[in-house]
């Protein structure tokens, strides 16, 4: 268990995909590019099994962790995480219901 405060550590924002790369030496690992409206993130995901066409990514909104340390994997700098829930069909991405604007924080 965290407590509240540590809970509000955590910086949430809403993001866009803006481009996706398949990592080719990666089994499960792509690499994208996440508008947060001030800024792009480059953020690699475990999600390359997950989705049939990464192309379908492009243009969808999705909740990130914007304050972890980057991370080096496979040559390439993640500077955040996506969420996703793990379902029967493997991951779905955690998404605002309606569109909302890049870098709203998420409460």
């Amino acid at each position: 268990m965290i407590s509240f405060e540590d809970f509000q550590k955590l910086d949430l924002k809403v993001g866009t995909i803006k481009e996706v790369e398949d990592i080719t030496d990666a089994n499960k690992l792509i690499l994208l590019q996440v508008s947060l409206a001030d800024e792009t993130r480059q953020v690699v995901a475990g999600i390359k099994n997950d989705v049939d066409y990464l192309d379908d990514l492009v243009g969808q909104q999705v909740v990130m962790v914007t304050n972890l340390k980057p991370k080096e994997m496979f040559g390439h700098e993640s500077q955040g995480m996506i969420l996703a829930a793990r379902g029967d069909s493997g991951a779905v991405l955690v998404a605002p219901r309606q569109s909302v604007a890049d870098g709203t924080v998420v409460s």
